[in-house]
């Protein structure tokens, strides 16, 4: 039986972490200076706080037009309301998590510390690693979510150009 891409074989692990009493602007040139769309905002101890992303710096921006300034801090415009993964969540659950909401990055969290992020395009790539395999050497029997019809589709012959 294979063993399913989890979290834990594509996740990053050099990420860009933000603190809540960071200034917004220094967040914001931050995540421009990456070239990052959002980053995970962490307290002392690396517990998830928050999220930060390119649209609640825009909304600091909205803010600044009536105050002349904009201004603030990273608790003052991040989402706390956060969806996080453990290591062994498998590129299937990560995938639907992704297709049931809007946002790009999943804090992936052990022992309630931050410990690496995924995002859509890391699975698109550990997909493209389950298309990959040889399907002689694949078996789909391991998950609950590969329904018989993608089981069949999956264990049959895929031509390389179409990958």
């Amino acid at each position: 039986m294979s063993k399913l891409i989890a979290a834990q074989d594509i996740m990053s692990k050099s990420l860009v972490t933000l603190h809540p009493e960071m200034d917004m602007i220094e967040a914001m040139f931050l995540l421009l200076k990456h070239r990052v769309s959002g980053a995970t905002v962490v307290d002392e101890e690396w517990r998830v706080v928050g999220v930060l992303s390119e649209k609640d710096c825009l909304r600091m921006f909205a803010n600044g037009a009536y105050n002349k300034s904009p201004s603030g801090h990273v608790r003052d415009y991040m989402s706390t309301d956060v969806t996080t993964i453990e290591p062994s969540t498998d590129l299937f659950t990560i995938a639907d998590i992704f297709l049931k909401n809007s946002f790009r990055r999943l804090p992936v969290i052990e022992n309630g510390k931050l410990i690496g992020q995924i995002s859509r395009r890391d699975v698109l790539d550990g997909s493209r690693a389950l298309w990959l395999e040889s399907p002689v050497k694949r078996k789909w029997t391991d998950s609950k979510y590969v329904t018989d019809e993608l089981r069949a589709r999956l264990d049959s012959d895929i031509p390389e150009k179409s990958l």
